[in-house]
């Protein structure tokens, strides 16, 4: 890396808005899933749209290849950057803008935490819906950037729907000012939808207008035992119906999954006395002052129980209850990690086609791997899975390991042929390139090089993730 431009990046970010320290180094170029490794030797911290496009000027003029990175949290190595590489991190940049209380909006700069922006939301009894585990830490510009999905998408919809306008520095340093609050605009191409899941490789977000939501005054939460996943379909199918569409989350998880996080988390309970296959977490919400939830799902429980699509069920009677609810569905990952190695897969089938990708998902595994235990969950609202196995019980982590690549190969080709999507929630990044390459339509493929070829010629932001630069 030339000495001249890190000293002119130095000046542009100032004493506070760099570091070269081997200990903040190893924290940016450290990696979720400890798969890739970071070589960055030089961090910035720019503090504004115009120290970032200033920053990325520089780097464009002198050919040094930039990797965006927000709070780190991705699962397929879309902000680890090579050998010779910047990294361009936006923790500074996290400011609240503007909060419109009658547009229902709210402008923040793109290194804002997602739980700050919640919070700022509900403090005007509003609500940013986009909700995930990693809320506490992860940055809106990473959410946007990999098209984040969550817990509530069933009903608000991925982080593409919940954006109204984005601010973005180009690849030679130009920015372009899309700050809109407009929820019509049909003068045409979308240039805020290209943006959003690109992962950085297109442009820097800088900042974003973000749709707003009345905040839920009355929510009811429970729990169910499911003979099988068929059922849970119904249930879902029942459930909206009878609440008027009122599910705000609706998440399945196998016997296994629910287990591992009862045994290794604290304070995670047991929902339900009864043994079953599958259960299924369901939280229904509104906003009207004067509604009663609690007999609202419980009349679905009881028609369900009735007809036979869930074995037994439970209806959280506090807060403390719903929130042993939530720990063991949100708790899942980390307990599958203290359980020992796992093969993982984010991916998404038609709704109606949960039952299928699952069951010849399982098959499948268990032909490539005997004594492997399948430990799905996710958002089967929307038909997005989080696939996972864990390590058979007498093989070795390292041995386990070994079969990913070919696990994931089978995996996707059942996802392929259900007519699903190899990455659901979290992106390409380096990890799925190759997968993507494989899977997609070959026009798209040409279509994406293009745009890439197109918008950053030069291949400066974020080289190597998403589609492989021609």
């Amino acid at each position: 890396m030339p000495a001249a431009l890190v000293k002119q990046l130095q000046a542009v970010v100032g004493p506070r808005g760099w570091s070269m320290a081997p200990d903040v180094l190893e924290k940016h170029n450290s990696e979720a899933r400890n798969k890739f490794t970071g070589q960055a030797e030089l961090v910035l911290y720019p503090a504004s749209t115009l120290e970032v496009a200033k920053c990325v000027k520089l780097c464009h003029d002198a050919g040094i290849a930039l990797v965006p990175q927000g709070g780190n949290t991705g699962r397929c190595g879309g902000a680890v950057a090579d050998q010779g590489q910047i990294l361009i991190n936006l923790a500074r940049m996290d400011k609240i803008l503007e909060t419109d209380a009658r547009d229902f909006t709210m402008t923040v700069q793109s290194g804002a935490i997602l739980q700050n922006i919640q919070q700022t939301a509900e403090e005007h009894d509003l609500l940013f819906p986009l909700s995930l585990g990693a809320q506490g830490t992860c940055q809106i510009g990473g959410n946007i950037a990999t098209n984040a999905g969550g817990l509530n998408v069933i009903r608000y919809g991925n982080t593409r729907d919940l954006v109204l306008g984005l601010e973005v520095v180009l690849a030679d340093g130009t920015i372009w000012n899309g700050l809109s609050k407009l929820r019509k605009d049909n003068t045409g191409y979308d240039l805020r939808d290209l943006f959003i899941g690109a992962e950085g490789t297109l442009g820097i977000i800088t900042a974003c207008t973000l749709k707003l939501f009345p905040r839920p005054r009355h929510l009811a939460t429970a729990w169910v035992a499911l003979p099988n996943v068929e059922a849970a379909l119904d249930l879902l199918a029942l459930a909206r119906r009878d609440t008027g569409d009122a599910i705000a989350a609706f998440e399945l998880m196998s016997q296994f999954a629910q287990d591992l996080a009862v045994r290794h988390l604290p304070n995670c309970v047991a929902p339900l006395q009864t043994r079953a296959p599958w259960y299924a977490m369901i939280e229904i919400t509104s906003s009207r002052p004067k509604d009663n939830l609690l007999p609202v799902l419980e009349n679905v429980l009881e028609y369900a129980l009735e007809s036979g699509f869930i074995l037994d069920g439970t209806v959280a009677q506090s807060e403390k209850q719903r929130t042993n609810l939530w720990a063991i569905r949100e708790g899942i990952p980390e307990a599958q990690t203290r359980e020992g190695g796992s093969i993982k897969h984010d991916v998404s089938v038609p709704v109606s086609a949960v039952p299928a990708l699952i069951e010849r998902g399982i098959e499948q595994a268990q032909k490539r791997i005997p004594g492997i235990r399948p430990c799905p969950f996710g958002h089967v609202g929307d038909g997005n899975i989080h696939f996972n196995f864990s390590q058979p019980e007498n093989m070795p982590k390292a041995d386990f390991l070994t079969h990913w690549d070919a696990l994931n190969r089978d995996i996707h080709d059942i996802v392929a042929e259900l007519g699903g999507s190899i990455s659901a929630e979290h992106g390409i990044g380096r990890l799925k390139v190759a997968e993507l390459e494989h899977y997609a339509d070959m026009a798209k493929i040409r279509l994406l090089k293009t745009l890439k070829q197109a918008i950053d010629p030069e291949n400066i932001l974020n080289p190597g993730k998403v589609v492989a630069h021609k």
